[in-house]
């Protein structure tokens, strides 16, 4: 004779069938075909289950089986139990090929500006069953919560072929750096000269949020023989413009910010005799190295759509 499992130990999913198959049909035998076995050891099933749980689940004459209350009360949550048991596999599926998951994901604002809310609206359509959190901050934040693994991946801004060293990134958005200046500025409507542009007060972002960006500018003045004179620093684009358009100096912003339409500024490209050295950046995702599939099929997603 089998030995029943010790008390405290836990109730087996095949105890459960088998008392739900007897809770629905009331009848040793019928319970016994259901489950492909014989009567006797489901008998003796139903006796070890009712002694774990110290309580009699069903009522048993020669003519008939009934459920106790206790049965009774077992009956919905059991069922229950067991469909979550026979989704188990379809979600353990679904979360290795990351349709299932949570992504926790930053980004800088000027992706903002461009394609993030359309790869957001799509994918969410297209995963409905992944949650994305959002976090918006800048590149050094981001670098720093993927390290200490409160972010799975961002898309973070630099240098033109510097992305950020020691994680897998793809380059999302190539793009020229414009002039944003203010509205009253003579640059306005004068004819661009590297001389001119180069000698103007400036407003830009602290080195330590970007510094390959930050050290590409300060590279460019340089190469011609100038020294930028940074009026005042800001973290976000959008506080930069708004900087200029009080008039403390021009800055250099991405292209895609010229959709942030500030009063009392203007932006302007360089022209063409300037523009093949002008400064640039780029915009990349990335992400951790043990990246989970959320994050890989997320990766594919966006690269698909580059």
């Amino acid at each position: 004779m089998k030995k029943a499992p010790p008390k405290n130990a836990p109730i087996e999913w095949r105890a459960w069938r088998q008392f739900l198959a007897l809770a629905e049909t009331l009848h040793f035998g019928r319970a016994a075909e259901r489950l492909h076995m014989t009567q006797p050891p489901l008998t003796m099933a139903i006796q070890q289950l009712e002694e774990r749980l110290g309580v009699a689940l069903f009522d048993r004459t020669r003519r008939s089986v009934e459920l106790t209350a206790a049965g009774a009360a077992l009956v919905e949550p059991v069922r229950q139990l067991l469909r979550q048991a026979e989704r188990l596999p379809d979600l353990a599926r679904a979360v290795g090929q990351g349709s299932i998951g949570h992504l926790r994901l930053g980004f800088v604002s000027t992706i903002g500006f461009g394609p993030l809310p359309q790869w957001l609206r799509v994918f969410r359509q297209e995963h409905p069953s992944v949650r994305v959190t959002l976090r918006e901050s800048t590149t050094d934040v981001q670098l720093q919560a993927l390290e200490e693994g409160e972010m799975d991946a961002g898309f973070v801004l630099h240098a033109p072929g510097m992305p950020p060293d020691g994680l897998p990134n793809l380059t999302v958005r190539s793009e020229p750096m414009v002039l944003a200046l203010p509205q009253t500025h003579p640059l306005v409507r004068a004819r661009l000269t590297r001389k001119t542009l180069l000698n103007q007060p400036l407003v830009i972002f602290p080195r330590e949020i970007a510094p390959s960006l930050y050290d590409s500018l300060l590279a460019y003045y340089h190469q011609h023989g100038a020294s930028p004179a940074i009026t005042q620093e800001a973290i976000q684009m959008q506080t930069i413009v708004n900087l200029v358009s009080a008039g403390l100096g021009v800055a250099w912003v991405p292209e895609v910010v010229t959709q942030l339409k500030r009063p009392g500024v203007v932006y302007r490209g360089l022209p063409p005799a300037l523009a093949a050295d002008g400064p640039r950046c780029e915009t990349s995702l990335v992400w951790r190295h043990d990246a989970s599939a959320v994050v890989r099929r997320f990766v594919e997603f966006i690269r698909n759509d580059l």
